[in-house]
């Protein structure tokens, strides 16, 4: 994502949330911003669209103080062709090819260009191999694969449209007299954080199996939308041998790919543990302060009328939300879903071809 897009996305969000609820003092509540904000955002973006929205300095920008053309152009190369260089390294590479440009001078230009930092340099890098097709050096190659080790380790998960990718876990409900342990077996579509939940008194692999097969698929046929793979930790209830573990036989069976998360990891999980802490706050520490419940089909039906609230009713401040509701958020990107799905399908058709041929 580029500054100006940075810039440009709560805006537009405010905007579509007040759409949504009808109500620009809620949405400015909300997202933060005052009433004048919002007609002012409102205004440009009626008169100008996106590019109104741009945070445009009012000071002139002094162009006799900027390098070549030329300059600029290899200095730019540089950065996407080895993003490991800093900006004193990067200056003596390109001095050794006789353009001369100083360390501070390169700070300029990667930060005009949005590339000031190691991690941006290699997202740009990312694109651009995803769009032209490069080949990619050793060393690109070595960057890449720390930039991904990172986005695990901190949580980043790459999704693209409803059911791209769908995170599972485990949460501990608690103990009730009567009726024991509680486990929830929680899934959130990671792209429009649609979430389900699922109680039981177990935590075994048939549980995390039941709550696909009773809760998650028949939803996504219902809407038409193919779930691809599942993110989920490293407890027994997901992993095993395949031979001989429920939860790895049906995602086999129903042909969906299962990616774990990384060791000593957790944040890697971290749609679902955000979650959980959401649940926690907003229903489990209120409910069993109003009401004693006495069987576990009870407890089901409070958290699916929470549930209802939250999916339907609750403005999210997802990545893809823009604070419009999850349901609405997957409604309203299916179209999306079923783009790539189409695209899929072509290559798929296009390999058995050539595999025939």
């Amino acid at each position: 994502m580029t500054l100006a897009e940075k810039v440009i996305k709560p805006k537009l969000g405010v905007l579509e949330l007040a759409k949504q609820l009808g109500n620009v003092s809620q949405a400015c509540k909300v997202m933060g911003y005052s009433r004048d904000s919002f007609y002012r955002y409102k205004k440009l973006y009626e008169t100008g669209g996106d590019e109104a929205l741009q945070d445009l300095s009012r000071k002139a920008p002094n162009l006799k103080n900027r390098v070549p053309e030329h300059v600029e152009e290899a200095v730019i190369e540089l950065a996407i062709e080895n993003p490991a260089l800093g900006q004193f390294r990067a200056s003596n590479e390109l001095n050794k090819k006789g353009i001369l440009v100083s360390s501070s001078g390169i700070r300029s230009i990667w930060v005009r260009h949005d590339l000031e930092t190691f991690q941006k340099r290699l997202k740009a890098l990312e694109a651009k191999s995803a769009q032209d097709g490069l080949v990619l050096t050793e060393t690109q190659m070595v960057a890449l694969e720390r930039l991904k080790e990172k986005k695990e380790a901190s949580g980043e998960i790459e999704t693209q449209h409803p059911g791209y990718l769908g995170s599972q876990d485990t949460y501990y409900v608690g103990t009730i007299k009567g009726i024991g342990r509680i486990y929830q077996q929680t899934f959130i579509d990671t792209y429009s954080r649609v979430a389900f939940a699922k109680l039981y008194t177990t935590k075994t692999a048939i549980t995390a199996a039941d709550m696909l097969n009773d809760k998650v698929l028949p939803w996504f046929e219902s809407e038409d939308i193919r779930l691809l793979r599942i993110l989920t930790e490293r407890g027994t209830e997901y992993c095993g041998k395949v031979e001989h573990h429920a939860y790895q036989l049906y995602l086999a069976v129903e042909n969906i790919d299962h990616s774990k998360t990384k060791v000593r990891h957790p944040q890697t999980n971290g749609i679902c543990e955000r979650f959980h802490r959401t649940m926690k706050e907003e229903f489990y520490d209120i409910t069993f302060r109003k009401k004693i419940y006495h069987s576990l089909e009870e407890l089901q039906a409070s958290v699916e009328e929470w549930l209802t609230q939250y999916n339907q009713f609750r403005p999210h401040s997802g990545r893809y939300c823009y604070g419009k509701t999850p349901l609405q958020t997957f409604k309203d990107s299916k179209g999306l879903a079923n783009e790539k799905n189409i695209d899929r399908m072509w290559r798929e058709s296009d390999s058995l071809i050539a595999a025939t041929a």
